[in-house]
């Protein structure tokens, strides 16, 4: 094995736990975690004036780039597999039902993610973290608050929260990237 692909293991071994580990963060954080804390129901945080949304949004909308990351180094079977063990993992840190509903949530928005980021990988990194990403974003959201708590009225928080979360993974996407240029790691 060549040190590019160990270097290329290494980081993808790094973006595997980092992703594995969002879903059980994310589902502990709804639960302990914000400026209100809503009876049988979320703790929020604000996302913008008059804005809230769970706080799991911010390990949400960081998950949804470091799966593509994961794709990129170790492949897409990989990239399931961490959802699997995030939620058992998340099982240790969440009431079943909203274990359930993240983990339905994500495999469904990681789908999509996946039909978005696979064709556009070869045209760039950034371009394709970022498209897949919104469209993860948006059916993650959906799904979750429908499932967790049986109503939309935190969908726009919700999607500005992990939007944040994406703009704020993009400098690093730049990094990563052009760090993969200068070294030769350009493909999964």
């Amino acid at each position: 094995m060549s040190d590019l692909d160990t270097r290329r293991r290494i980081e993808g071994a790094i973006f595997l736990v980092a992703f594995a580990c969002t879903i059980p963060l994310a589902n502990w954080l709804i639960g302990n975690v914000g400026t209100v804390c809503v009876p049988d129901g979320p703790c929020l945080i604000p996302v913008a004036p008059g804005i809230v949304a769970p706080s799991g949004v911010l390990a949400i909308g960081a998950a949804l780039v470091l799966r593509d990351l994961v794709q990129r180094r170790l492949g897409l079977i990989w990239s399931f597999a961490a959802i699997a063990v995030g939620a058992v993992l998340s099982a240790f840190f969440a009431p079943p039902a909203l274990v359930i509903a993240s983990t339905v949530a994500f495999a469904l928005s990681e789908t999509a993610d996946l039909l978005v980021y696979t064709p556009l990988q070869r045209r760039g990194l950034v371009l394709a973290a970022t498209a897949s990403s919104v469209v993860g974003l948006i059916i993650d959201s959906i799904v979750f608050l429908t499932l967790a708590f049986g109503s939309l009225d935190l969908l726009p928080g919700q999607i500005l929260g992990k939007l944040w979360m994406v703009a704020a993974a993009l400098p690093v996407l730049v990094w990563i990237r052009s760090r993969g240029r200068r070294l030769g790691i350009l493909t999964p």
